[in-house]
């Protein structure tokens, strides 16, 4: 007789759904930090549109996105699910799953029950005129990010996903290594390859900031992947080797450097020691690569303690790609950098499938490593999106296992 709930580490058999779940929620009433917002709750399995797939996840993702959500900050995501006809009292996070295919919707053709798939986090209408068009998904108004602004994240038994978001699952990783990388990677694609002209190419330098995190590690390969140079920014020697061992150039310790944040006015006595500090940055750079070359492209995401440099260091024609905002969000651009020396400052949100499909062709192919840093299961999902969030995690992605089994697993307290 099937059974309406099954524990945390059991598997019903395939295509048996049960009428409840376990999944880690965040309600308005309790934004915070991670540690306690992001708590276990039992709650319907979701029903299926015409066009979704229900995902028994395997393992998930951690990314910022969910301390984010956690906090309620910058946005309150629960009011936004209103817009897609989806819960406003709770929200599950995750952005980021391996899994088994439970069930499809009856207009599904892409993937069928039983297939294990990762799943991409690009959400759209399938009726937004912009994408019937044959336009950017990644641009349209209908675009969104799966348990980000969508309710039914990762980090629960079961989740809802458009079919098109199922990828094949490289079948070389264990689940939990194909869990991490496909948020980061696939934006990371995105940033790198999406912007023309600016893609990398052959010889490109290319700044990454972060470089020995999930999002850095995947950027440090992908730019050598291309034949580029990538020079990354880290906050010590061991992280640096780290994205040495990727195929970076070399390092800058960021640590070595004070000129941070937004800088005194610039026409202050003060904002000359800012500048003393940021040309001794970007000879830093010249130092690593052995010649007075500057970054064609600068991969950023820290965000507001950053920019000003980024803007600074970038190549004449450069390009300044930005995909978040880790350390605040008000930047300062000091302009004459950027008409003079006719810079790009270019945002990036997430991917389309083309992008995501890309990237998880090279992870098939053994072309990216997967750089899974640290694992944890499924009780811990508030304390590891707390390490996060404080800036306490190791490097290289980390997962959280759901449905995969936790035999051999570390204690991670």
């Amino acid at each position: 007789m099937a059974k309406d709930l099954y524990e945390i580490g059991e598997l019903p058999p395939i295509g048996e759904v049960p009428a409840k779940m376990h999944a880690q929620v965040v309600r308005p009433d309790r934004f915070g930090e991670p540690g306690a917002a992001i708590q276990d709750e039992v709650i319907d399995v979701p029903e299926l549109g015409p066009r979704d797939a229900l995902v028994a996840v395997m393992a998930a993702g951690v990314n910022f996105n969910n301390v984010w959500a956690a906090r309620g900050i910058p946005v309150d995501v629960t009011k936004g699910q209103a817009r897609w006809d989806e819960p406003t009292d709770f929200h599950i996070v995750g952005s980021d799953a391996s899994g088994i295919v439970y069930a499809v919707g009856a207009e599904v053709t892409n993937v069928a029950v039983g297939d294990r798939v990762v799943v991409h986090a690009g959400q759209w209408n399938h009726d937004d005129p912009w994408v019937m068009a044959g336009k950017d998904p990644g641009l349209a108004a209908s675009f969104r990010v799966w348990g980000y602004d969508s309710c039914w994240g990762s980090f629960a038994q079961f989740t809802k996903v458009q079919a098109h978001q199922c990828l094949p699952k490289a079948d070389h990783l264990t689940w939990e290594e194909a869990a991490a990388p496909t948020l980061t990677g696939s934006t990371a694609y995105r940033m790198l390859h999406g912007w023309p002209p600016h893609t990398v190419e052959p010889g490109d330098v290319v700044l990454v900031w972060g470089g020995s995190g999930g999002l850095g590690s995947l950027a440090i390969q992908l730019v050598a992947h291309a034949g580029g140079r990538a020079v990354a920014v880290v906050s010590s020697q061991e992280k640096g080797e780290f994205c040495k061992s990727l195929g970076a150039a070399g390092y800058i310790n960021r640590k070595d450097f004070s000129h941070w944040g937004v800088p005194p006015a610039w026409d202050s006595p003060e904002w000359k020691d800012w500048f003393a500090g940021a040309k001794a940055f970007g000879k830093a750079i010249w130092d690593v690569l052995g010649e007075k070359t500057s970054p064609r492209i600068v991969f950023e995401h820290p965000g507001q303690e950053t920019i000003p440099t980024s803007v600074f260091v970038a190549d004449r024609g450069g390009m300044i790609v930005i995909c978040a905002g880790t350390s605040g969000y008000d930047t300062m651009v000091d302009v004459r950098y950027l008409w003079f020396m006719q810079k790009r400052y270019q945002g990036s949100h997430l991917f389309n499938d083309e992008q995501a499909a890309a990237f998880n062709q090279l992870v098939i192919d053994g072309a990216v490593q997967t750089t899974l840093g640290s694992v944890y299961p499924y009780e811990q999902t508030g304390h590891v999106h707390q390490l996060m969030g404080d800036g306490s995690l190791p490097e290289g992605n980390v997962a959280v296992l759901v449905g995969a089994p936790t035999e051999g697993l570390k204690d991670t307290t």
